[in-house]
């Protein structure tokens, strides 16, 4: 059983009945050596034949017994072989798939976004930063309503230390009764607004 040889890179070139006569009559040519003639005998059976080795066979030819090149070559044709598709690696992989279930996603709630009711950004406290605000505000407030009971008691008893001490404390406890009565009135106002979001996307569904 006869093994085809390794076809070594380069131009490829299809195999004709000229070209198929000159590898017959090589194969048995004893001025080449017989590992020619070997090669010459494999490729007579092919319908592709590399160029590199036919030009090789064709110059260690004698004169006398090969044929022209021009009449060698008449009526062949080129064989272009498309390149192995490179294969992705597994990090490529991995990350396409990533980017994949991220467009899915994206997708999918651009698709609901019309019956998906909306989370409220301005939930109290939904932060840190939130919350450290609130608490320097009421910190702030505090301050302000002693030193607002404080000043006013100072200057309705006549600089008495203990009156104003309590009209300190007074205004403090006002102050956060205030700051009490303004939060409930802004978390009433956004339960509100929910409520009011829901009820309208109950309606449109």
């Amino acid at each position: 059983m006869k093994t085809e040889p390794a076809s070594p890179p380069g131009l490829v070139i299809s195999s004709t009945e000229g070209i198929r006569v000159f590898l017959s009559t090589a194969s048995e040519d004893p001025h080449l050596s017989p590992e020619l003639r070997q090669i010459a005998s494999d490729l007579s059976s092919q319908g592709n034949v590399p160029y590199k080795l036919l030009r090789a066979l064709w110059f260690a030819s004698r004169t006398s017994t090969r044929p022209a090149l021009i009449q060698l070559f008449s009526g062949s044709e080129f064989v272009f072989t498309s390149p192995k598709p490179r294969e992705k690696s597994e990090e490529l992989k991995a990350r396409l798939r990533k980017l994949e279930e991220l467009a899915e996603r994206n997708a999918y709630q651009e698709l609901v976004k019309d019956i998906t009711p909306k989370k409220d950004a301005t939930e109290p406290f939904s932060s840190y930063k939130d919350q450290l605000g609130f608490g320097l505000h009421v910190v702030v407030m505090m301050f302000t309503s002693y030193l607002v009971g404080y000043a006013a008691f100072r200057a309705l008893f006549n600089h008495s230390p203990a009156m104003n001490a309590a009209g300190g404390i007074l205004g403090l406890v006002g102050g956060m009764l205030v700051e009490t009565l303004l939060f409930i009135i802004r978390t009433s106002n956004q339960d509100h607004r929910s409520s009011s979001s829901a009820s309208k996307l109950k309606k449109n569904q």
